[in-house]
């Protein structure tokens, strides 16, 4: 949620845990005893330095093996958030970077999110760009989808929406924004258009 920005507030993690509000208090008060948050009441969380690079290591874990399962097993992007929560957690340093190596040390998983190095940075993908802050005429490559739902994704498969294809914005309509892919034109709406960033395309 820093990664975007937002601030960690009870409510808004325990509707994207999908946990009752009562346990992730209950849980923040046991990361601020550690020392791996600050907690304010009513005010959300922040990561400290040490939670931080924690948190970067189990990004790291699952993007690498949300990449892995794409690459090496045939899975669809779909398919992978859920595999990669269960193994995040259990898999050894030395795993991890054997993951790495076999992807070429990769930037970014399957969904565009940009993958920490070994030294726990994020990459810089500043020049990534809402497909809704695009203007008629304009032509973009998709870099990112920012949505792990299933449906979602499915149905940005079956729209040929994924990592790399080149897309033109021809007009924004009242339900969503008209554009072309490949020689497709169709009406994508709002709230599906709003988990796409895209570079413009230079080429």
């Amino acid at each position: 949620m820093e990664e975007e920005d937002v601030r960690a507030g009870t409510r808004d993690l325990s509707r994207r845990l999908k946990v009752q509000p009562a346990s992730v208090t209950s849980m923040l008060k046991k990361l601020a005893e550690l020392q791996l948050i600050v907690h304010e009441p009513y005010r959300g969380a922040t990561l400290t330095p040490a939670g931080r690079r924690i948190a970067l290591e189990v990004i790291r874990h699952h993007r690498l093996i949300e990449l892995f399962l794409v690459e090496a097993l045939g899975y669809g992007w779909e398919e992978v958030h859920e595999e990669a929560e269960r193994l995040e957690h259990v898999i050894s340093e030395l795993f991890e970077e054997r993951i790495a190596d076999f992807l070429g040390h990769p930037e970014v998983d399957p969904h565009g999110d940009p993958i920490p190095t070994s030294e726990l940075k994020l990459p810089e993908h500043d020049k990534n760009i809402p497909l809704l802050e695009f203007n008629e005429g304009d032509d973009a490559v998709i870099q990112r989808v920012k949505t792990q739902d299933t449906d979602l994704l499915n149905f940005f498969s079956r729209l040929n929406l994924t990592i790399g294809t080149r897309i033109t914005f021809l007009r924004r309509a009242q339900e969503g924004v008209r554009i072309n892919v490949g020689s497709e034109r169709f009406l994508l709406p709002f709230s599906a258009a709003s988990h796409i960033l895209v570079q413009t395309n230079t080429d």
